[in-house]
């Protein structure tokens, strides 16, 4: 622990997501450390705050008294965390790991147990929210721990988290992400179908979302698949198409193990990997609609 008994945090994963996290770590007083990836574009303010720069996860480990993950899924988790010079082999007892993915619940049930056999705890929160909320630390957290873990990185998770959940005992945070997403990625889908609906009808899409916004239909989904997309602007919700696949792929393969019905999220993953191979993986959920302009010979999108 530091002399200002914030703890040292260790930070894997500067994308999108983890750079307003790291920066609000900074902000908040957190010691903090990283190893790089590819990309360099967005560390120098990081460093000009404060952060150290490791050579290695490996070296994060061993400089840190938290590490936080915070990458795409599960197999770049356990890259991470069983790759060369991974945070495994290197972790000392009394190191909690916290797992700020979408990942795969069954992945997540064997990391901490390879973990809590070094005498360290993994800790699954991941996030909800988008890198606007990352940036001025607004994000939600979904945290599966046991009570004494919870209340032991809560103070971490409040540097950037604006509502936090304890959702239940460890992998449990996984689990309502998966539901949470499948809740999301499905509504997404319903709506460019049925945008592309109206629009080949001839039906004016502005109607269309003035009457949904004034309803019960009416979501922050909608909105944000649509509000801006009729302005010819697809970035309403930052999140692609191919982390969504990803995302539905893991909630079909969860419900295949418990087992569960699930012919409305398999339904939804079929559109998603539709929209994946026309092209679309790269880009923000609202290109959908563009896959449904494809598919139905329709414009939906102002151009």
């Amino acid at each position: 622990m530091t002399a200002n008994k914030n703890p040292r945090v260790g930070f894997i994963g500067l994308g999108m997501m983890g750079h307003g996290m790291a920066r609000n770590l900074l902000a908040k007083g957190f010691p903090v450390s990283f190893v790089a990836h590819r990309n360099r574009a967005n560390l120098q303010d990081l460093l000009d705050a404060g952060a150290s720069e490791q050579p290695s996860r490996a070296a994060v480990a061993v400089a840190s008294d938290v590490v936080i993950i915070c990458v795409t899924g599960s197999p770049q988790v356990e890259e991470i965390v069983y790759g060369s010079e991974g945070l495994l082999a290197a972790a000392a007892k009394g190191l909690t790991v916290i797992d700020t993915s979408t990942a795969e619940p069954a992945s997540t049930a064997r990391i901490r147990a390879d973990f809590a056999a070094r005498g360290v705890a993994f800790i699954d929160a991941p996030l909800a929210r988008t890198p606007k909320e990352a940036e001025e630390g607004r994000l939600n957290t979904m945290v599966g721990a046991e009570p004494a873990d919870f209340e032991r990185v809560r103070p971490v998770l409040a540097a950037f988290c604006e509502n936090i959940f304890h959702v239940g005992p460890p992998g449990h945070g996984h689990v309502l992400k998966l539901i949470n997403n499948m809740l999301a990625m499905t509504t997404a889908a319903a709506i460019a179908e049925a945008v592309a609906t109206a629009a080949k009808s001839g039906l004016s899409l502005q109607k269309l979302f003035d009457v949904i916004s004034a309803g019960g239909v009416n979501s922050g989904i909608f909105q944000m698949m649509l509000g801006k997309t009729l302005q010819g602007d697809l970035t309403g919700l930052k999140f692609a198409i191919g982390n969504a696949q990803k995302d539905l792929r893991y909630y079909t393969h969860l419900t295949e193990m418990l087992p569960t019905t699930s012919f409305v999220a398999e339904a939804a993953h079929q559109s998603f990997v539709q929209a994946g191979n026309l092209g679309l993986g790269d880009k923000f959920i609202a290109s959908l609609l563009e896959a449904q302009e494809k598919l139905n010979n329709v414009q939906i999108i102002p151009r």
